[in-house]
């Protein structure tokens, strides 16, 4: 007896065997219980997530000979020839190989006629957006008023290619991508079922590389066992997908943390030597990174080698780990466009140590020579920096004269009201609000620090604060350190007197209007009186 593929011996033959897609059995069951089927299913989705698997599903559960049921029986010869691709009145078209409206159009002339054996008779047709327009329009008129005995089930990867005139004569099933916990759950299911040997990393693995499709993990699944004589193991399953090795990331990131070039650089000559692709060390590195981001949030995010995540989550900064991202997500759609993949991998590393922000006491130096070694290391980099001893020698204070742009920040600070220079910033959209809802704590020596209000807190980001700060900059006429902290401001923000003196101006304009004569008289002669509302003091 001829193999048969895993993904083909473990199609699920009812709706109980059907892994995830809970939000489209639901509806099918509760539909078919009750009796209240529709005439034309379209189910869409990735590859491999179970649209054909529960066209068929459904076919049987229509033409079961114990009766229209959620649950056919799987015994009878309807349900037999359905898991056997025999079954007459179940008609399959593939329409990437029939697009022509000469096809659409012979197929149809068929629907007129009863079932040959079946209760229904059910039209299943695979990705059906690849019919011309020719065959959707010859399709539409039978789509929408089917002779009773006929069901379509439709199923397609591509549903914005469909016309809105068949999507609306649809019932529209959504198939989502399946987890990797249910693919791995179903992969241990099979492997312990056909009694191969095997380990939970070959299983992660496999699982992962799945993205999301049964079919493709199960696929997969046959790949490894026939890779490994029988056997499906992680070295084995990871050779086989060209995954990389854990050990050249724990280098990359032990580099990152010590800041040493050498070891960043070694790790991808080692790398090389194993002929690894320089794309997919980038993406594992960035992987990791965001795995260890996940667990700096929570730990208990840290997910599957949470001790070895965890302690990386310790060693590298929350701020060292998004900027490290940040550089290699940009570095990567730069790639393409290095000399060499190599080269490009070295430079975006090289990046993420040249831009990592210098910690208090530490000197960075551009290149280290022979004679000055670089200090940072594997060994120390775990451990506090602390900034090294100076001595200080007493000496004379300069009396040093202040240079004109200085003073004139420093008078301009003072002399003028925070409001007005918020005014005359010139800013725009949300960077307008923010500065309107801030107070100016302080402005010494071209360190600025504001206050913005805490209900405001969500106007803050790094965006409008880089354009808060180059305002300024232009504003004064020279660089200014900017700090923007949430609080309580003590001050009146620019915007809570701009309301102010707003309210201010109404009340005297509606005290104007009631104080004058002319208006009261008014009053006493007809018993009229004064719409506030209607009142808008003079611009």
């Amino acid at each position: 007896m001829s193999y048969q593929v895993l993904a083909r011996k473990w199609r699920p033959r009812n709706f109980s065997e059907l892994v995830g897609q809970q939000h489209v059995v639901q509806p099918l069951v509760n539909a078919l219980d009750h009796g209240r089927l529709h005439h034309a299913f379209l189910f869409t989705g990735t590859r491999g997530v179970g649209k054909t698997t529960i066209a068929r599903i459904l076919a049987k559960s229509l033409n079961c000979e114990t009766g229209v049921t959620s649950k056919p029986c799987g015994q009878c010869s309807a349900c037999k020839e359905v898991d056997e691709g025999r079954f007459v009145d179940l008609i399959e078209v593939d329409a990437a190989s029939r697009t022509k409206v000469d096809d659409t159009r012979e197929l149809l002339d068929n629907v007129q006629y009863a079932p040959t054996r079946a209760r229904y008779k059910v039209y299943l047709i695979d990705e059906v957006h690849m019919l011309s327009g020719h065959s959707f329009n010859a399709l539409l008129k039978t789509l929408e008023e089917p002779p009773p005995h006929v069901k379509f089930l439709l199923a397609t990867t591509d549903p914005q290619k469909l016309p809105v005139t068949v999507l609306s004569r649809c019932l529209q099933f959504n198939l989502k991508r399946l987890p990797l916990e249910q693919i791995a759950a179903q992969i241990q299911k099979i492997l312990d079922a056909e009694g191969n040997a095997h380990d939970a990393g070959s299983i992660k693995l496999l699982a992962r590389a799945a993205d999301g499709s049964m079919r493709d993990g199960l696929s997969l699944l046959d790949q490894a066992i026939a890779y490994g004589g029988g056997q499906v193991t992680e070295p084995e399953v990871r050779a086989m997908l060209g995954t990389i090795d854990q050990n050249f990331i724990e280098q990359l990131l032990q580099g990152l943390e010590a800041g040493d070039v050498g070891a960043l650089l070694k790790a991808v000559t080692e790398a090389t030597e194993f002929g690894l692709d320089y794309e997919a060390l980038l993406k594992e590195l960035l992987l990791t990174l965001h795995r260890i981001a996940l667990a700096q949030a929570d730990p208990k995010l840290a997910g599957e080698e949470g001790e070895r995540i965890l302690a990386h989550a310790q060693a590298i900064s929350p701020q060292d780990v998004q900027l490290y991202y940040q550089i290699g997500v940009t570095g990567s759609r730069d790639l393409p466009f290095a000399p060499d993949p190599r080269s490009g991998l070295e430079m975006i590393l090289l990046r993420m140590v040249a831009f990592r922000p210098a910690e208090a006491g530490e000197v960075r130096t551009s290149v280290p020579t022979a004679a000055a070694p670089p200090t940072r290391t594997a060994t120390t980099a775990t451990a506090p920096r602390t900034p090294p001893p100076v001595t200080m020698k007493p000496a004379p204070a300069p009396v040093v004269t202040p240079p004109a742009a200085t003073v004139a920040q420093s008078s301009c600070a003072q002399s003028t009201k925070w409001s007005e220079v918020v005014t005359q910033l010139g800013l725009a959209g949300l960077v307008r609000e923010l500065a309107n809802n801030t107070t100016l704590e302080s402005f010494d020596n071209g360190a600025m620090v504001l206050v913005l209000e805490e209900v405001h807190g969500k106007l803050l980001n790094k965006e409008r604060e880089a354009e808060l700060k180059q305002a300024l900059e232009k504003y004064y006429g020279n660089p200014v350190k900017l700090t923007l902290r949430i609080g309580r401001p003590v001050v009146e923000t620019p915007a809570k007197e701009k309301t102010r003196l707003q309210d201010e101006r109404q009340q005297a304009a509606v005290q104007a209007i009631t104080d004058d004569p002319n208006v009261r008289a008014l009053q006493e002669k007809f018993n009229a009186r004064v719409n506030p509302a209607s009142i808008r003091p003079k611009v």
